[in-house]
Formats: C-alpha cells, structure tokens, sequence
C-alpha cells in the first residue's frame, strides 16, 4: 500500500489545502493529513478545533485519515509507514522554502520521497494568514474557504479570543 503524508498547520484549512489532498488521493492508496501540534508559531486555532475543522472538511474521502504529529515530521511519516510527503506550491518563495525542508528530510530520512503539487491557479494569491487577516477586518472568505471555516473564523475573530 502506497501512503503519503500531506502535512500543515491547517489554521485554518482553505480551499487550497483542499485542492492538494483531493488531488493526492488519486496519487496513493491512503493519505495522511498531518495536523502538527508544535508548529514554532502562534495559532489562531488550537490542534483540537484544527483537527476537527479537517475531520468536516475530508469526512467522504475515503482513503483520506487526519492525524496530529508532534516533532519531526519524518518520524511521523515513518511511524505511519508514508513512502511521501506531499507539499503544496503556491509561487517560487514556496518552492524555495519547500526545497530546503525536502532536502533537509532526505537527509534525515532517505527513503522518503517528497513530492511538489502546485496548487490550482484559482487558490494561488492566497493563504491562512492572508485569510486570518482579511476576516478579522471583517472582509468576506466564504469563497476562500468552507462554510463550517468561514463560520469559525468568524466566531473567533469578532469575540475577540485570538
């Protein structure tokens, strides 16, 4: 069985996410998408409400699972038997960043492959942050993002409790 690794923050996850794990699920018998816990920066949403928020948003995949990791992402992979990672590239600053992080895995763990899927063109001018930003000054994303996330985003940002 051939099983691939899609991992991310997912705070919160956007149409674009989307996009690469429907398209990496015609590319391996299983995929994991991998909620990090230790992400090294401060999240809008805790791993619990991120999870979750995944779990809605893949729900009818049916070679889709939704994990949260802790540490290395390698370890993770191993310890989940993924042959691959899968990122997704939005513009050339992705790619460097990406390429870095895929040859620092190689070298932690050469068996592991790391596999570039660009994102579709209509999902390439934004991000999380950019969304986080754009919703807490009451802009609208409900086309940048699903209904039960655009709700959340909304609920959290305009109570305050960011």
């Amino acid at each position: 069985m051939r099983i691939a690794v899609y991992p991310g923050t997912f705070d919160p996850i956007t149409y674009g996410h989307l996009d690469i794990i429907n398209r990496a699920t015609k590319l391996f018998d299983k995929l994991i998408v991998g909620v990090a816990q230790d992400t090294g920066k401060e999240t809008l949403f805790d791993i619990d409400e991120r999870l979750s928020l995944v779990k809605n948003q893949v729900s009818k995949m049916t070679n889709v699972e939704v994990k949260s990791f802790n540490g290395l992402l390698v370890n993770f992979a191993k310890k989940e038997k993924c042959c691959t990672i899968i990122r997704g590239i939005r513009v050339v600053s992705d790619f460097e960043y990406e390429f870095q992080l895929s040859l620092m895995n190689k070298k932690l763990a050469p068996d592991l492959e790391t596999i570039f899927l660009m994102t579709a063109s209509e999902y390439l001018f934004f991000s999380s942050t950019v969304i986080k930003q754009v919703s807490s000054l009451e802009g609208c994303v409900e086309d940048l993002v699903p209904a039960d996330v655009a709700k959340a985003l909304y609920k959290r940002l305009r109570t305050n409790n960011w």
